[in-house]
């Protein structure tokens, strides 16, 4: 099978062009929640848990286009992708307000991967022009290798975004607010928590 570079090189611009701009206004509210709440030393690991959930789920758009056609678009433009959301979105803020705050068992420690990656895999799940262009490129393709190649380079360049650079200043924000005063801690955790309550409950919203 051949692999064109040129088609390759194109997904990947796409994709910058999606990671530079409606990336970041789209992931901040969440992503930014998220990281004040949590402890300097997990931020970066979770931004790159984030990152690793929108580069698997456009490689799994990829390769479904390439299999499915056009079909998959409608499915995306149904308001699916507003129900994940709203579903990571409210896991979060309860495993912010529940899950950490009750104990720190090597089992909550590692469960604390599983918000960002869900976070940053439904966030891939929006319509908006950029995906749409990978979803109709890829299933020009008419092969899932290929379809998922597209997905997958359109994530890698949707992966350069400056949330790399504001998540972990938010976490170095939040951890000078907990060293200046222990109890803001709790209440950081708290309002995160809230936040991300209230955004799941607002993409749902929009799902209906």
């Amino acid at each position: 099978m051949d692999f064109p570079l040129t088609s390759f090189l194109s997904a990947w611009l796409l994709g910058l062009s999606l990671g530079l701009t409606a990336c970041t206004v789209t992931c901040l509210p969440f992503m930014g929640a998220w990281v004040m709440a949590r402890e300097r030393g997990a931020v970066l690991a979770d931004t790159g848990l984030f990152l690793a959930g929108r580069v698997s789920a456009y490689a799994l758009l990829g390769l479904a286009a390439g299999l499915a056609g056009a079909w998959l678009s409608g499915v995306l433009n149904s308001g699916i992708g507003h129900f994940a959301i709203g579903g990571a979105s409210l896991a979060a803020g309860a495993w912010l307000l529940l899950g950490e705050g009750r104990h720190r068992a090597c089992g909550a420690a590692r469960g604390a991967g599983a918000p960002p990656f869900a976070l940053g895999f439904s966030l891939s799940l929006t319509p908006c022009a950029p995906l749409a262009s990978l979803l109709a490129f890829a299933a020009q393709s008419g092969s899932a290798p290929l379809g998922a190649g597209y997905g997958l380079a359109f994530g890698l360049g949707a992966a350069v975004t400056p949330l790399l650079l504001l998540l972990p200043l938010l976490g170095v924000f939040a951890a000078r607010l907990r060293a200046q005063q222990a109890w803001l801690g709790l209440w950081l955790k708290r309002g995160a928590g809230g936040v991300l309550l209230f955004l799941g409950l607002y993409r749902i919203s929009l799902g209906w």
